[in-house]
């Protein structure tokens, strides 16, 4: 199956949201019950960061606002602003998957690392800035960094496995995307 058909990219926009609710699962697991010196990292940014990047079109913004919330609602953050964040940030990478396609990986790499940063500090301040109870700044950095060494990890899987990956010059003319 071609994977600038219809059916086949209806099937990826079923499988996002479904390997979302997946990761919010396991994280959701009560597999230890003292508390832990580290984060672990936000596979979900990851994944919706890598896949915004490598296909645009598997994840339009209605899809990703409402996978986003609903992660924010079942980890008990405050409702939309992270899903905000990484809203933004997503879509502030989708126009520059046609330029990261020609690019390599490093460069994709780099440009997810300092949108995660951003998401991170502008996450932390807008908390600040309401008076919420955070957590302490070394754990979220250590998840910040573990996200963004996570992120080649995501990327293989998404590629290997899921066969998410980036856009031919074909695929493009078939979507009607100009370069």
């Amino acid at each position: 199956m071609a994977s600038t058909s219809p059916a086949h990219i209806w099937l990826m926009r079923a499988a996002f949201p479904a390997l979302a609710l997946l990761i919010v699962f396991f994280r959701l697991l009560p597999l230890d019950t003292v508390p832990r010196q580290w984060a672990p990292p936000d596979l979900l940014m990851a994944m919706a960061m890598a896949w915004s990047l490598r296909r645009p079109d598997y994840v339009p913004i209605v899809l990703l606002a409402l996978t986003l919330l609903l992660a924010d609602l079942m980890f008990q953050r405050p409702p939309g602003l992270l899903a905000l964040l990484v809203l933004l940030g997503c879509e502030y990478l989708k126009p520059r998957a046609l330029t990261h396609r020609d690019t390599g990986f490093a460069a994709e790499w780099i440009s997810v690392s300092l949108v995660l940063t951003a998401i991170t500090v502008f996450n932390r301040t807008a908390l600040a800035l309401v008076g919420v109870q955070q957590a302490p700044l070394g754990l979220i950095l250590i998840q910040m960094l573990l996200t963004i060494a996570a992120y080649p990890l995501v990327v293989f899987v998404s590629q290997s496995i899921l066969g998410v990956r980036r856009l031919t010059s074909t695929e493009l003319e078939t979507l009607g995307i100009r370069l």
